[in-house]
């Protein structure tokens, strides 16, 4: 028995130095990123606003949506194509390049901010719509841990589009899309405008 757990043990220290040995490496990501600069830019603050700020964003989420979009789960003609020739320590180590990137600041709508925090931090009781900050926590932060990522500071045309597509359905079938696409369908025009707003203000 003594035998079977040493060589248990031993095992162990062998994969978990290995996995170590696999940890993303920003580094090699930011020398790898070359393609994605042109939509995202060198430091992943898109300046076009429909495509989605990366600096700063959870690794691991990016890391997700990178592998969603290889897979097909998440559908997008750009993206699938970029996502494609990509192997595991390629997702990883872009996905570390990009989180350690400082993410610029945005501003909101002041004539839909207020409506739009109202949304985000108490949601919509008349219809049943959940607050936003309960997944995405109070400063827009999110919740690395739980997948849900940040959203602070985010283009508001891409947070605006993200809740249409999730409300239409056309944004992927992971859990959190599914998550997502029950919050969203409770929403009005106005008041996803007002929460993409919201967000992009917040810091």
């Amino acid at each position: 028995m003594n035998k079977w757990l040493l060589s248990l043990s031993i095992a162990a220290a062998l994969t978990a130095g290995g996995m170590q040995a696999m940890a993303a490496d920003a580094a090699a990501g930011k020398a790898k990123s070359a393609t994605c600069t042109a939509c995202h830019n060198a430091d992943g603050n898109s300046v076009n606003p429909i495509w989605p700020k990366l600096a700063g964003q959870h690794a691991g989420y990016l890391e997700s949506q990178l592998q969603a979009f290889k897979s097909g789960v998440r559908k997008d003609p750009t993206m699938t194509a970029m996502a494609a020739p990509l192997s595991d320590e390629d997702m990883a180590d872009l996905s570390a390049w990009f989180a350690t990137q400082k993410q610029t600041p945005g501003s909101a709508d002041p004539a839909l901010a207020q409506a739009g925090g109202k949304l985000y931090l108490g949601g919509n009781a008349a219809t049943g719509g959940s607050a936003c900050q309960a997944c995405h926590t109070p400063n827009g932060a999110g919740n690395p841990a739980g997948g849900f990522p940040a959203v602070a500071g985010q283009h508001a045309a891409y947070v605006e589009k993200a809740l249409k597509d999730y409300r239409s359905g056309d944004r992927g079938a992971t859990e959190k899309g599914k998550m997502m696409r029950g919050v969203a369908a409770k929403m009005t025009e106005a008041e996803i405008a007002a929460v993409a707003q919201y967000v992009q203000g917040l810091q």
